[in-house]
């Protein structure tokens, strides 16, 4: 098993984008997009983030909610973004926000969307219980065109998700976060099938948070979100064969890792690694003073 001490990437200039950085994702060019989930513990604001990894340059552009995820489209600058309850279309040049779906979740109160992961006739996205608390946050999937369909109301913390096969049926990993598992699903139609756990993973004080498939679609590679004290954070790579960890990137005094993504860069593939600042007291934030930043490691797999 090889261990890779990360560098950092991009260190915020204000605490804002410290707070909850997640959903990091490839727009192309060695650009990277990821959302600030919320700017701060009592804020209910976020925003979208761009980094260009060619000329260090990163933008920001303030949303009017909390983003849990933020897929880019085939028009420049224009995502699909989950925020609060809403699913919406953002032009970043243009700040202009079109409305695509509503509601969700509107049977239950605290909650608001999270992780997503695009499929090629749509995406998979979930909620979270604001509180951790209570197993009513949803499980969605939203087909081009369509309104979103719920296909579980039982979660407490929607998170990492990678699309295992694209063709209907689909097949997808997801982990709710506090179960500390990664489930494949099957998706036919708008049918769900029975969970069926693939990695089980409770036996570590972490908790597995976002995730990405690697390019050869037999591991994938997840963010530990550790809330106790801890030297460094993780992201381990998991065989989906053997279920063995193939791979460690550490993150140095930030233990709180959320997600991770694989992006080429200058020939190479890298894996940036966001990190939180989030539910952490002043006191533990001085022992880990590179919280909420963004790091960067080497890996083993080939540029295409």
């Amino acid at each position: 098993m090889q261990t890779i001490d990360c560098e950092i990437l991009f260190r915020p200039a204000n605490d804002q984008l410290r707070y909850l950085p997640e959903g990091p994702i490839d727009i192309g060019g060695s650009r990277f997009s990821w959302v600030a989930i919320q700017h701060g513990a009592d804020a209910e604001i976020g925003s979208i983030n761009i980094y260009d990894m060619s000329t260090g340059r990163q933008s920001m552009h303030e949303l009017s909610g909390r983003p849990g995820f933020a897929f880019p489209t085939n028009e420049e600058g224009v995502f699909v973004i989950g925020a609060e309850r809403t699913v919406g279309r953002y032009d970043s040049a243009a700040d202009e926000w079109t409305e695509l779906a509503s509601d969700i979740d509107s049977d239950v109160e605290n909650t608001i969307i999270n992780d997503g992961v695009q499929f090629s006739g749509g995406l998979i996205f979930g909620t979270k219980d604001l509180e951790f608390a209570t197993k009513k946050a949803g499980l969605y999937v939203m087909r081009d065109g369509q309104q979103p369909v719920r296909l579980r109301s039982d979660q407490l913390c929607s998170n990492g998700k990678v699309i295992l096969q694209d063709d209907d049926p689909i097949k997808f990993l997801d982990i709710d976060s506090p179960t500390k598992t990664v489930v494949e699903y099957t998706l036919d139609g708008d049918s769900l099938s029975d969970p069926r756990v693939v990695l089980d993973l409770r036996d570590g004080e972490d908790v597995p948070d976002g995730m990405v498939g690697t390019p050869d679609g037999r591991s994938v590679i997840i963010a530990f979100y550790n809330p106790n004290e801890a030297p460094h954070g993780e992201a381990r790579q998991y065989s989906l064969v053997t279920g063995e960890v193939e791979c460690i990137w550490k993150t140095d005094v930030a233990p709180q890792v959320t997600c991770p993504l694989l992006i080429e860069h200058n020939g190479r593939v890298k894996l940036v690694l966001t990190t939180a600042v989030d539910h952490m007291p002043a006191e533990r934030l001085q022992r880990h003073p590179n919280s909420g930043c963004l790091f960067i490691g080497e890996t083993q797999f080939l540029a295409t």
